[in-house]
């Protein structure tokens, strides 16, 4: 099945199958009723202090990427991967999230993994 990435503030599509928002916090002036979420897996996102570090700079990016894949290997993100893994055997899946870039984004990482995981 497929996984897109989208920015939460869309709106959403006909396509977009099951929509989990994969942020820590939630996206700023947005409320619950318009994010039009089906799930929201804080669990799966970066740590905080990774979050900090990488600060959305594109050129951080490929080290970014490295430090979150191992930090999916901690045992409550790798059971909140497995989750998103079994929503996506069911239909198509989209990952939210607030950052503007979703090309440098955890969304995006985690697309990378689910879709290579197929």
């Amino acid at each position: 099945m497929a996984v897109t990435v989208r920015r939460v503030y869309e709106d959403p599509a006909p396509g977009d199958g099951t929509r989990v928002l994969v942020d820590r916090v939630w996206p700023r002036g947005l409320t619950k009723e318009a994010a039009h979420l089906d799930e929201w897996a804080k669990d799966v996102a970066p740590s905080g202090e990774l979050r900090s570090w990488y600060g959305h700079v594109p050129e951080r990016f490929a080290e970014f990427r490295s430090r979150y894949l191992a930090e999916l290997d901690d045992p409550e993100r790798r059971a909140a991967l497995d989750r998103l893994r079994r929503l996506m055997e069911n239909g198509p899946l989209t990952l939210l999230t607030a950052t503007r870039d979703v090309e440098h984004s955890q969304a995006a990482v985690l697309a990378e993994i689910l879709s290579e995981s197929r």
